[in-house]
């Protein structure tokens, strides 16, 4: 669906929706969606990943409480080792859009595709730092991403997950080769299929 958009001017009940956790080699794909109230704004929306750690926390508790809806979803692991990481995500948006309080009349989506949704849709590259939605739901998903990988930290130790968060950097990929793979580690991506297989 084309739409001749001004961000600013899309009719209200919008939801945006934005993923975090594509490209780590463990954990979930969280998603979140989020209708804003005109009435209640929020300063200092912006993508999640241009935003400090603190700026992050505070307004991931300032969304929640001034959304007219929000919801975070994920797709486990087991789900992107199945599906592959593009059909997890999609389906986890669509858990997202889905599990919103309110009925969205559109449903913005952060990047190049939509998943199958009951609503219309469109894809909007880069809309994390275009539309304020999107970058209300591109912070819920990736605080409660970042929190969760914290706490996998404390289970799987040696791994320095709560630090890369489980994305594929030096540390992390001479953890796997040392310790091997973990239950939360992805097993359809090559760097834990390798490992898996014993190659080097």
């Amino acid at each position: 669906m084309q739409l001749g958009l001004d961000f600013s001017l899309v009719e209200e009940l919008v939801a945006g929706v934005d993923e975090v956790g594509r490209g780590p080699l463990c954990g979930p794909v969280v998603t979140a969606a989020v209708i804003l109230d005109p009435l209640r704004p929020i300063l200092g929306l912006n993508d999640s990943k241009k935003l400090s750690e603190a700026r992050r926390e505070k307004l991931f508790d300032e969304i929640r409480e001034k959304a007219l809806a929000w919801c975070i979803a994920r797709a486990e692991v087991e789900e992107i080792d199945r599906l592959n990481i593009l059909h997890a995500t999609m389906l986890a948006m669509q858990r997202a859009v889905e599990g919103l309080q309110v009925t969205p009349r559109l449903a913005l989506i952060d990047g190049n595709r939509c998943p199958r949704l009951a609503v219309p849709s469109a894809p909007v590259v880069k809309g994390d730092s275009q539309v304020p939605a999107i970058a209300a739901a591109s912070i819920l998903a990736k605080v409660s991403r970042d929190r969760e990988m914290q706490e996998l930290e404390a289970l799987y130790p040696g791994y320095g997950i709560g630090g890369h968060k489980g994305y594929p950097t030096p540390v992390h990929l001479e953890a796997l080769k040392r310790l091997g793979a973990t239950p939360i580690h992805r097993r359809s991506f090559a760097p834990v299929r390798a490992v898996l297989a014993g190659v080097d």
